[in-house]
């Protein structure tokens, strides 16, 4: 697979597109994305589904400046799909064929099953692990739905709502009920599915969401992950539905969405009632990155390893360059962990976390090393993308922003109190990386002292002075009921 790809997604609303960079294997990152909301639907559903001139040129010329970008980057590799817009059109020969002779761009026309497939392999890949969910990808033509359990997808299913259809069809003509009892009649097809959470894919899920979080006040800003209940998800749709358009501004809905928010808003609210939904997640990742994996991970059956995170490797492939010493740094905040989570009360779900942070906390040295961990805190926030939850992602960070310092604030626990543990297990997890860290001031080849648990006091045991370790232990704050007792 070429190292930079890109990757164009048409869909009956946006044309969206990405140029992904690999820097190993399966990790890779976003070197560009953008979108132009050229509405290529736009007075289709009047007519027949053909597509009409002006958005095809629009379409056209966004097209254009998209392959300008690519080339800039130097992308080997282009992959474009179409989704419902063009499947439906019974012009779509002439868009393609004008596409190819203006541009060389080849339209690759997906069907809705597929569709749903390439959006359920990146919600599968890349957010975290889910169980009984069910993928919803409402877009401006149609609606995907997949069930996912863990990396394994079934029931992929494609239905002509959207939102840009569902717009011109009944809400240009003031007509709720009829809107209320097509979206229904479409439902039907998911009678069978049974799912407890449901995960959004696409730009009226990520926009509504994205506004939920501004009304709550949210503190972590990352859409990708982002979970809500059922009953304040479903109040939030009723408030938008009950919205005129100043209401709507208000609650931070982007201009270029007014018109279309409240028909997604609708089918949303209907597939919710309909399948029972516990829990909603926001997927940032849809059918790009479906169609970026699908080619990447095509000998792999379209799943990344096991226990395998592409965006901890992509952090360490390009923010640190002492992998060893890394390496060395988790092997030892792990030990610290093992040997006293259970006396102390910790629960040991935590160990992941206090790992992944020993593993990427220098990375911000090659930023500026004298304020490495506030840029390695940021560069975590923003970075550590892919298959984390909000609250894994706040305590990893969390944890490097704190390390060989004084424990958390508690300004930052109280700005991040629903996503943190308790202040006991926190100021814990704070000192065995800080401890962890001291313990290797002389960054040795090899780790050259074994640790032992007793007593309540950790007991570290070397041939060698371990000097700097016990000057850096003298600077740093350690939570009360830790101490540390050297041997010789």
């Amino acid at each position: 697979m070429a190292k930079r790809v890109a990757v164009i997604d048409i869909g009956s609303n946006s044309i969206r597109m990405v140029v992904y960079e690999k820097t190993s294997r399966f990790a890779f990152h976003i070197l560009y994305e953008t979108k132009s909301r050229v509405r290529l639907s736009e007075g289709a559903y009047q007519n027949g589904n053909s597509l009409q001139e002006v958005p095809m040129q629009r379409a056209l010329d966004s097209l254009s400046n998209f392959i300008t970008i690519i080339s800039s980057y130097k992308a080997r590799k282009t992959l474009c799909v179409a989704t419902s817009a063009l499947r439906d059109a019974p012009n779509k020969k002439n868009f393609i064929l004008r596409v190819k002779n203006s541009l060389g761009l080849k339209i690759k026309i997906i069907d809705g099953k597929r569709e749903s497939y390439l959006g359920a392999i990146a919600c599968a890949n890349l957010l975290p692990k889910q169980n009984n969910a069910l993928s919803v990808d409402i877009g401006g033509g149609s609606t995907e739905f997949s069930l996912i359990n863990e990396k394994d997808i079934k029931n992929n299913i494609s239905l002509s709502l959207g939102t840009v259809r569902i717009k011109e069809l009944f809400f240009d003509n003031n007509d709720l009920d009829g809107a209320i009892k097509y979206i229904d009649s479409k439902l039907i097809e998911l009678n069978s599915i049974k799912a407890v959470n449901l995960i959004g894919i696409g730009g009226t899920f990520r926009a509504i969401s994205m506004a939920l979080m501004k009304f709550n006040n949210y503190p972590f800003k990352k859409l990708h992950a982002y979970e809500s209940n059922y009953e304040e998800f479903d109040k939030f749709l009723t408030i938008i539905l009950n919205s005129n358009e100043d209401d709507l501004k208000n609650l931070n809905i982007k201009k270029n969405r007014l018109d279309v928010i409240k028909p997604g808003a609708l089918i949303l609210q209907r597939i919710i009632i309909k399948i029972k939904i516990k829990t909603l997640i926001t997927s940032g990742v849809g059918v790009r990155e479906g169609v970026y994996l699908a080619d990447m991970l095509r000998n792999s059956k379209d799943k990344l390893p096991n226990n395998y995170n592409t965006s901890v490797r992509y952090i360490l492939d390009s923010h640190i360059d002492n992998i060893a010493y890394s390496n060395q740094l988790c092997k030892v905040a792990k030990s610290l962990f093992d040997i006293s989570h259970e006396k102390l009360d910790i629960d040991k779900k935590y160990r992941y976390e206090l790992a992944v942070a020993a593993k990427l906390c220098m990375s911000g040295s090659n930023m500026h090393f004298y304020s490495q961990y506030k840029h390695s805190y940021h560069l975590i926030q923003d970075a550590l993308e892919f298959g984390f939850t909000h609250k894994q992602t706040t305590l990893i960070a969390t944890l490097i922003k704190y390390a060989k310092r004084k424990l958390p604030s508690s300004s930052h626990i109280q700005k991040y109190k629903n996503l943190l543990p308790n202040i006991d297990s926190l100021n814990y997890l704070s000192s065995l990386l800080s401890i962890s860290i001291s313990l290797l001031s002389h960054q040795p080849k090899n780790i050259d002292f074994n640790i032992a648990f007793k007593n309540d006091i950790f007991e570290i045991n070397s041939k060698n002075s371990l000097y700097l370790a016990k000057e850096s232990l003298k600077k740093i704050d350690l939570t009360n009921n830790i101490t540390i007792k050297f041997i010789y």
